[in-house]
């Protein structure tokens, strides 16, 4: 019986320590990428860093516009890392 308790409790820290943090953080990152928007100044998972300029969600990809040479780079919206413009929501 003890055995049980120990592996049930066992069971619970796994999750509450590393299955539902990881499931929170992969909500955020969902949310994240669905919210963008055209002139949203980005980073992907690769390093590249520039502005949204078009969004086309039957492909699912952006196109953003990088460098001073305003270089056009179609990426898939997985592989925003993150979204360094700030949105005010204040109404």
């Amino acid at each position: 019986m003890e055995t049980l308790i120990l592996m049930a409790l066992m069971f619970a820290m796994l999750y509450f320590f590393m299955i539902r943090p990881e499931n929170k953080r992969k909500k955020e990152a969902q949310n994240l990428r669905n919210s963008l928007t055209v002139g949203d100044e980005i980073t992907t998972i690769g390093g590249i860093m520039g502005k949204v300029i078009s969004i086309k969600e039957e492909t699912d990809s952006l196109v953003i516009e990088t460098g001073v040479d305003r270089s056009k780079v179609r990426v898939k919206r997985w592989a925003v890392a993150s979204c360094d413009t700030i949105h005010d929501d204040v109404e």
